[in-house]
C-alpha cells in the first residue's frame, strides 16, 4: 500500500567554500500540480532542473521551492574601479571654480573627497565575472542538496499518506459493517413488509372510495416495492467497497478516484436512507452517510 498525502515539508542545507544556501519545500493540497519558484538571480540553471526532478516524483499539491544564498561573513567584498580621467575633471573644474571664486574675493573650500567619489561614475563596482569551474561546482553542490530536500518531502509525504491509508482502511471496514447490518434490516424490513402493504392498500382503497381496478391495484403495489427496494443500492456499495479497497493497494496516485468513488458512496447511502421507511433500515443509511463523509474529508488529503 503506497498512499501518499499532498502535505509535507522539507529542508536542506549545504555550502561550498564561503558559499551558504538552504532549500525549503512546503507542500499543501490542490486539483492538480502547482509548482512555484523563489530564487536568487543568477542561478539560473537550477530552477528547470529541480521542477523536472519535482515533476517526475510529484503528481498533485501546491509547492512550494523556495532557495536561499548567501555569501556568507567571509566573502570577499566587492572590487571598485576608479575612473581617473572622471576625477581629475572634477578637480580642474574645483580648482577653476576656487580660483574665479578668489579673483572676486570670495572664498571657497575645495571639495572633500566623499562629496569626489560619491559623484556618479568616478568610483563603480566591478563587474562580477565569476569563474566558470567554481561556478559549476556550485551550482552541482546547491542542486544536489535540492534534490536531496525534494526526496526528504516525498519521504514526508509517504509517512503520511501511511497514517492517512490506515484511517481510510478502518473507515472502509466501518462502511462494509453497516452496508451489512443495512442487508439484515433490509430482511427484516421484507418480513414486515405484509402489514405493511396491507395499510398502504387500504390508504389507496380509502382514496379511491372503495373501488379499485385491479390493474390499478396492481400498479400500486408494484410501485410501492420499487420504490422500497434497496437491493440495488447494498449492491452497489458492495461493488464500491470492492473498488476502494483495490484503489487502495495500488501504487499510482489515486487521490482523484478516490474521491469520486466516495461521492458514489453517498449517492447510494442518500437513495437507501430515501428508500428506507424501516428503523433500523435508516439508521444503517445515516451511519452510512457519517462515515462516508468522514473518509471524503481524509481523502481529499491523498495524492
Amino acid at each position: 500500500m503506497t498512499i501518499r498525502s499532498m502535505t509535507g515539508f522539507a529542508a536542506r542545507e549545504g555550502s561550498h567554500g564561503t558559499l551558504t544556501w538552504r532549500w525549503e519545500m512546503r507542500a499543501v493540497n490542490a486539483r492538480g500540480l502547482d509548482l512555484r519558484w523563489r530564487g536568487p538571480e543568477g542561478r539560473d540553471a537550477l530552477e528547470p532542473a529541480i521542477r523536472k526532478n519535482a515533476q517526475a516524483r510529484l503528481t498533485r499539491g501546491a509547492v512550494s521551492i523556495a532557495l536561499r544564498i548567501d555569501d556568507g561573513p567571509d566573502a570577499a567584498g566587492p572590487r571598485l574601479l576608479l575612473d581617473p580621467v572622471l576625477l581629475n575633471a572634477l578637480l580642474d573644474a574645483d580648482a577653476g571654480i576656487r580660483a574665479a571664486a578668489a579673483g572676486r574675493g570670495i572664498t571657497c573650500a575645495p571639495l572633500s573627497a566623499e562629496a569626489l567619489l560619491s559623484h556618479r561614475g568616478v568610483l563603480d563596482r566591478a563587474p562580477d565575472i565569476p569563474d566558470p569551474d567554481l561556478r559549476a561546482a556550485q551550482d552541482a553542490a546547491i542542486l544536489a542538496d535540492g534534490l536531496a530536500a525534494l526526496e526528504g518531502l516525498v519521504a514526508m509525504r509517504a509517512e503520511e499518506g501511511a497514517r492517512l491509508a490506515a484511517i481510510i482502511a478502518g473507515q472502509i471496514d466501518d462502511i462494509e459493517g453497516w452496508t451489512a447490518r443495512a442487508a439484515v434490516a433490509a430482511a427484516a424490513r421484507a418480513a414486515a413488509q405484509g402489514p405493511l402493504l396491507r395499510r398502504r392498500l387500504a390508504a389507496v382503497l380509502d382514496a379511491a372510495g372503495g373501488a379499485v381496478d385491479a390493474a390499478r391495484l396492481a400498479q400500486e403495489l408494484a410501485l410501492i416495492a420499487v420504490k422500497g427496494d434497496v437491493s440495488e443500492e447494498i449492491d452497489r456499495l458492495g461493488t464500491h467497497i470492492a473498488a476502494a479497497r483495490d484503489l487502495m493497494g495500488r501504487t499510482d496516485a489515486v487521490g482523484r478516484r478516490l474521491d469520486f468513488l466516495t461521492q458514489e458512496f453517498n449517492r447510494e447511502a442518500n437513495t437507501l436512507c430515501a428508500k428506507a421507511d424501516f428503523a433500523a433500515l435508516t439508521e444503517a443509511g445515516l451511519e452510512l452517510k457519517t462515515v462516508i463523509d468522514r473518509m471524503r474529508e481524509q481523502v481529499q488529503n491523498i495524492e
